[in-house]
């Protein structure tokens, strides 16, 4: 019973989808520290240096003094004291972190989006061109492309040799 339970979970690790959503999720977990990086070393110096010098890693509030009472200049140093603090700063982080990270996901899903429209009004194309029916040439009634008979009149259609595509 064991030999079998892993004999299934061998084929369905290894199916393709699986395969896909293990490689999307490592370069998801790349991407999201590519993104954290650029928040924090990039982004937010330049904002925190227009609103007046400020560091948004230590933007909190104290809720709770620790051993050495407040004030605190950093918030690892209220960590260190043991203070109890609501860290708005990292969280304001966080969420620019999400924002980007949901515009770059916006930005592929409707590249995809495009790319799939345009590959449907390809092979739509390519359907409308290619005719399913012809007339017949007795009683001119509409009929399948391949028939080798009228349904309507009965009459045996000459049989036409493909055209080749060039």
């Amino acid at each position: 019973m064991f030999k079998n339970l892993i004999t299934e979970f061998k084929k369905f690790a290894m199916r393709g989808n699986v395969i896909d959503m293990a490689v999307g999720i490592i370069i998801g977990a790349a991407f999201g520290k590519i993104v954290d990086s650029l928040v924090k070393d990039v982004i937010m110096p330049p904002i925190g240096l227009l609103l007046g010098k400020v560091d948004f890693t230590n933007l909190f509030v104290v809720l709770k003094s620790g051993a050495t009472p407040a004030p605190y200049h950093s918030l690892s140093a209220a960590q260190a004291a043991g203070a109890v603090t609501l860290n708005f700063g990292l969280f304001i982080n966080a969420l620019i972190s999400f924002l980007i990270v949901a515009f770059a996901v916006f930005i592929l899903i409707k590249a995809i989006n495009e790319l799939q429209a345009k590959m449907d009004r390809k092979e739509a194309a390519k359907e409308a061109k290619t005719p399913t029916t012809k007339a017949c040439p007795f009683c001119c009634s509409e009929i399948a492309i391949n028939a080798t008979r009228c349904p309507h009149c009965t009459s045996e259609l000459p049989c036409e040799k493909p055209k080749k595509k060039k």
